[in-house]
Order: C-alpha cells, then sequence, then structure tokens
C-alpha cells in the first residue's frame, strides 16, 4: 500500500530525518513480530513432561527447529527477493505463525508441540524482509541499531505480555502465546504499511556502501568460496554467540526462577531496557566511521569488548563478587554486544570494503541457519548429555567456555580480513603502476 504523502516526504527529507522513521518503523515491525514467537518462554509449565523430558525443553526444542530449517530456506529465499513482495510476505508470514499458535491452544499436550515448529518455521524470514529495507544505506548502523535492540527490548517485553495475561488474567499457559499475539495483530499491520514506504536507496548510498542486488545461486556459491576461511571464523564466532543468546532468551524465566524472582513479571524489562539503550548508543556512533575497512575492523573489536564483559562478569558472578541482577544485566550487554554487530552491520560492511554487489541477508541467513542448529544441539546435550546443572548454573559454564573460544576466533579473523584487504588493494593499484613502465 502505497501513502504518496510519507514517500515523497521521506524522499525529501534529511537524511537524519529518514534514518530514524525507517529505523523506528523496522524496530515496531520486528517488535511486534516477538509477540508471535517468544510469549510462551515466559509460561514454566511446572511438573509437565513427555516421554521423560521437560515439556518446555520440548516447546523450545521444536520451534528452535522450525526456525533453524527457516533459516536454511531463507538463504535462497531472502537472497533472491524482489522489493514489489517484501510486505505481502511479511503479513503472510506471520499470519501462519499466529494460526499455528491457534493449533497451539486447541490440541492438548503434548501433540500441540508440533505447532510450534509450524510457527517457528515462518518467522525465521522476517528478519531478511525487513533488513532489506535497510541495508545499503550511509546510515545502515543506526537503523541496524533501532531494529536489532528490538532483540533484547521486545523479548522482554512480550513476555513480560505474556506473563501479565497469565497472572493478572487468568489466560492459561497454552492460550498464552495465541494471546499475546493477537494483542499486537493491529500494531504490526500498521507498522508494514509504514516500512513499506521506504524508497530504495540513493545514488549517494550506493557510491558509499554499494549496490545492493538479489542473487542467484551461481553469485552465492562465488560469494562464498572469496571469502570462505573468513566466513568460516565469523559464522563460528556466530554460531556460539546465537547458543547463549538462545539460552539467556528461552530459559530466562527459568533462571530466574532460579535466583527467586519467578513470579516477577517486571524482571524481563529491568535488565533489557539499560542493555537496550547501551547496545544503540554503541552501534549508532558507527554512523562517524566513514572508512568501511576501519569500521569493518572496529566490529571485530566490538564483538571481541562483548566477549570480555560476559566472560569478566560471569567470572566475578561466580565468585559472589556481584549479583543476579547485575550479572544478568552486564552479561546480556556483553552478549549483545557481540551478537548485535552480526545481525545488521559486521556484514553491511563487508560487503562495503570489498565492493561486491550482492545483499546482506544472504550471509545472515547462511550464519543464522548454522547458529540455530548449534542452539539445538547445545539444547539437546543439556537434556540428553547426562548432565544434571541448572539451567542458571548450565548457562554459567557455557557462557565461560564460548567467551573465550570466541575470542580467539574474532582475532584470527581480524588477522585473515586485512591480508585479504591488503591484496585487493595491491590487485586495483598493479594494473595502473605496470601501464606507466610501458
Amino acid at each position: 500500500m502505497n501513502i504518496p504523502f510519507i514517500r515523497r516526504w521521506l524522499q525529501q527529507t534529511h537524511y537524519l530525518t529518514f534514518s530514524l522513521y525507517a529505523g523506528l518503523v523496522a524496530f515496531g515491525t520486528y517488535s511486534c513480530m516477538y509477540a508471535f514467537r517468544k510469549p510462551f518462554t515466559a509460561g514454566i509449565f511446572e511438573g509437565q513432561t513427555f516421554l521423560g523430558i521437560d515439556y518446555k525443553i520440548w516447546l523450545v526444542i521444536t520451534q528452535t527447529i522450525g526456525y533453524a530449517l527457516s533459516k536454511f530456506y531463507g538463504i535462497r529465499f531472502i537472497a533472491e527477493m524482489k522489493g514489489s513482495k517484501r510486505a505481502r510476505s511479511i503479513v503472510t508470514l506471520i499470519a501462519i505463525s499466529w494460526i499455528a499458535l491457534l493449533g497451539f491452544g486447541l490440541v492438548p499436550r503434548p501433540y500441540n508441540i508440533v505447532f510450534l515448529l509450524l510457527n517457528g518455521f515462518p518467522l525465521g524470514m522476517i528478519w531478511g524482509l525487513v533488513f532489506s529495507y535497510l541495508e545499503g544505506r550511509r546510515s545502515t548502523e543506526f537503523m541496524g541499531a533501532l531494529l536489532s535492540i528490538s532483540f533484547i527490548f521486545s523479548s522482554g517485553f512480550v513476555k513480560s505480555v505474556g506473563k501479565l495475561t497469565v497472572v493478572d488474567w487468568g489466560i492459561s499457559e497454552y492460550w498464552m502465546p495465541f494471546v499475546t499475539g493477537g494483542i499486537f495483530v493491529v500494531p504490526i499491520l500498521i507498522f508494514v504499511v509504514l516500512l513499506e514506504q521506504i524508497p530504495p536507496p540513493t545514488e549517494a548510498d550506493e557510491k558509499l556502501r554499494t549496490k545492493r542486488e538479489p542473487m542467484n545461486k551461481e553469485q552465492r556459491r562465488k560469494m562464498i568460496k572469496l571469502f570462505l576461511p573468513g566466513l568460516v571464523l565469523l559464522i563460528a564466532s556466530y554460531v556460539l554467540l546465537t547458543i547463549l543468546r538462545d539460552m539467556r532468551d528461552n530459559f530466562a524465566a527459568d533462571i530466574w526462577k532460579d535466583f527467586g524472582y519467578g513470579n516477577n513479571s517486571g524482571i524481563f524489562l529491568q535488565t533489557e531496557i539499560p542493555v537496550s539503550v547501551a547496545i544503540i548508543i554503541v552501534m549508532g556512533l558507527l554512523i562517524f566511521v566513514k572508512n568501511n575497512f576501519h569500521a569493518f575492523i572496529l566490529n571485530h573489536l566490538i564483538v571481541i569488548t562483548g566477549f570480555m564483559i560476559a566472560l569478566i562478569s560471569t567470572w566475578l558472578f561466580q565468585h559472589h563478587r556481584m549479583g543476579p541482577v547485575s550479572w544478568m544485566t552486564i552479561s546480556g550487554l556483553g552478549l549483545y554486544m557481540g551478537y548485535i554487530p552480526f545481525n545488521c552491520i559486521f556484514f553491511e560492511r563487508l560487503i562495503a570494503v570489498f565492493k561486491y554487489v550482492s545483499n546482506v541477508g544472504f550471509i545472515i541467513y547462511v550464519a543464522d541457519s548454522f547458529g540455530y542448529v548449534g542452539s539445538v544441539g547445545v539444547m539437546l546435550y543439556k537434556n540428553f548429555g547426562g548432565t544434571s546443572l541448572s539451567w542458571s548454573h548450565f548457562f554459567i559454564e557455557v557462557v565461560m567456555g564460548v567467551s573465550l573460544s570466541g575470542i580467539a576466533m574474532m582475532v584470527i579473523s581480524i588477522w585473515y580480513f586485512r591480508k585479504k584487504y591488503q591484496a585487493s588493494n595491491k590487485a586495483v593499484v598493479l594494473p595502473a603502476a605496470s601501464m606507466l613502465t610501458i
């Protein structure tokens, strides 16, 4: 749906005003998506098991499998998506996921588990569709930062809404996801209409950040081959961050219960709002780094710093020098300092550095597909690997190991891409130099 006066205004307004509009609308859209994905994790489903395994574990693993499958499918779907179909695709995918939540409420357990697989699959493609409106612009970092804090803020927000429907409205934990989604149906439709008004990147944007286009199979294969060693390091680091993020996100209610905050519906927002504010400041400042290579390296350093913050805060908590609320907040800051760049900025600058005509969605979905496979693998290990640790203690152990590994891989990645960049510059300079000697 085209609203002419909004579109004309966006084409004529200052790029900072444009960036604020686009970032907030993208944030609103993706935040509403979380209302169809995350509310069920606010439920405890205490004492309920299936085949000797905690019922909530089944729910989380099943939805994550659906989400992971969606990421593999999205490698092609997002890479080849044309702009004219994006808004319609978002609405269709959200509708399918909401219908799946209706099935989850109607069908008795444990048979309703399968509906979370059907719920997770369509939602996994929303990120690529929303971010495609923002990529390839001079202010993508700022807009991407606004969009990405929806990971932090919205997850806590919709879980608080879901918990409220159970505690204050008396909704059962089975119907809570569908009811919570229903609250956000009208808002997400409004945000999608506003998102569709965003015009394509300008010539100035393309000059600064490289043109973005759909990619066919051969183009995708060529890009992977060109940057394979570096992409392996980046994707492996992202897998580790996805594992941490999913554990913290999906089992936050269980972790807080271990710490004695089980009935506090506001605890999710209490820890996530400060993290959201800090992340948007750190990520937004990257807009002022005009040199793409410098910004790319700086993104590496931000991720390394995030790993270090998570590692140090967890060590302090283990040694009783930090309380649970402070630890969840500060470790969450470190985690998202690593996770957020990969979802909006890291690969944006990679394309700009090497001037490779492509799109960010393709690389993000390659990384995401492996990230969620890793997340499922850790959850399966937690339940079938013989460990008796609670979710809070298991999370602590994983943070320590993952942070050390992540720091090492990101340092090697800096070395690889620096060599790659120097080689690409020589390839450009040498032909001209050789002509001067003729």
